[in-house]
């Protein structure tokens, strides 16, 4: 898988930022047939960062409902695969830069 594919977007919520400043662990959504390693190597391309650390979840697909005029609309939110991603001491991936 090329680097672009692995890597999906980024997790910004207070979490992810706390985590940020206090441990150097970033959070990313990543593809789910991605592994440990072809994220590694995806984040060291991407943002010239030494990782030292990759943890991953798998979120699980949720029902939802909402009630509307026309009665409740039932749908389905995916599951999708997260990774935390720890970085060397010192280092930093500059998230906002291409805002």
């Amino acid at each position: 898988m090329k680097p672009s594919e692995i890597l999906i977007k980024p997790i910004i919520t207070e979490k992810a930022n706390a985590q940020q400043e206090k441990l150097r662990r970033y959070a990313f959504k990543v593809a789910k047939k991605a592994n440990k390693l072809e994220i590694k190597k995806a984040i060291e391309t991407f943002y010239s960062v030494t990782v030292t650390n990759v943890n991953t979840v798998v979120s699980p697909a949720k029902n939802k409902t909402r009630y509307t005029k026309a009665g409740f609309i039932k749908g389905r939110k995916p599951s999708y695969k997260k990774a935390y991603v720890t970085v060397a001491e010192g280092e930093e991936i500059d998230l906002y830069s291409n805002i």
